[in-house]
């Protein structure tokens, strides 16, 4: 029966990689990687593998998408050993369920090996932890693409301590106005985290109020946090310049 694995790359430093995810990308004979996939990780794949770059652009997303139905099916029932790596974990916000089932529909047997999600790696790398006692008790992840306007999705997300935003940084303005509309305050500390796990890695802070404004400059990819755990983060980093 063909096999596809479902491989999750983590945030994008390859030490980050789990051991299964690093022993089946390195028997791969075919991998179709995202554009975010760390460098350290992509060296893993065996010189002789058929490496394919299915990341996708503003605007072709569903082109590519189907694209990448179409080469799964097609390498799998060769009887190649298919690598799908896709950054952080497949299952979130990485369409591995949608990828799963087309497989499985044609017959696909499908593996799943999780992997390490940014929305959880980077702000802890960053010191930002999601919960913290007497601070946050909850926290949310939430896709920052906004089909059909920014307005309508955040209302659910008034309540919750720690909001973490994927793919939020084209968005951001309109993400943080309508956050405010739904009763987050305006002096709400938000944070964030550019280039999360790699020697890039940078942290914007600023407060919802000045994001929703249009003031604050940020490079993807980035991890958007809300709440007031970023303060701690903020915290923890000059506790530590103290000390040096």
């Amino acid at each position: 029966m063909p096999k596809v694995f479902l491989v999750g790359a983590g945030p994008g430093d390859p030490d980050l990689l789990t051991r299964k995810a690093a022993r089946i990308l390195e028997t791969a004979e075919v991998v179709l990687h995202d554009r975010l996939c760390g460098d350290g990780v992509l060296a893993l794949i065996p010189r002789g593998a058929k490496r394919i770059d299915v990341g996708k652009h503003e605007g072709e997303q569903e082109a590519v998408q189907r694209r990448i139905l179409r080469l799964l099916v097609h390498y799998a029932t060769l009887g190649r050993r298919v690598v799908r790596l896709k950054g952080g974990d497949p299952m979130v916000f990485g369409r591995g369920g949608e990828e799963a089932a087309h497989l499985r529909e044609h017959g696909i047997e499908v593996e799943v090996v999780p992997g390490v999600s940014s929305a959880f790696a980077v702000p802890e790398l960053a010191g930002i932890p999601l919960t913290f006692r007497g601070v946050a008790t909850s926290f949310a992840v939430a896709t920052g693409h906004c089909r059909g306007g920014c307005n309508d999705q955040w209302q659910r997300y008034a309540g919750i301590d720690t909001l973490v935003i994927l793919m939020g940084v084209k968005h951001r303005a309109a993400i943080a106005q309508a956050l405010i509309e739904a009763g987050r305050s305006g002096n709400e500390p938000v944070a964030f985290v550019e280039n999360g796990s790699t020697p890039r890695q940078q942290v914007v802070r600023a407060t919802l109020a000045e994001v929703a404004a249009g003031a604050v400059e940020v490079e993807a990819p980035a991890v958007f946090v809300v709440g007031e755990v970023t303060r701690l983060g903020a915290a923890a980093r000059s506790a530590a310049a103290n000390a040096a």
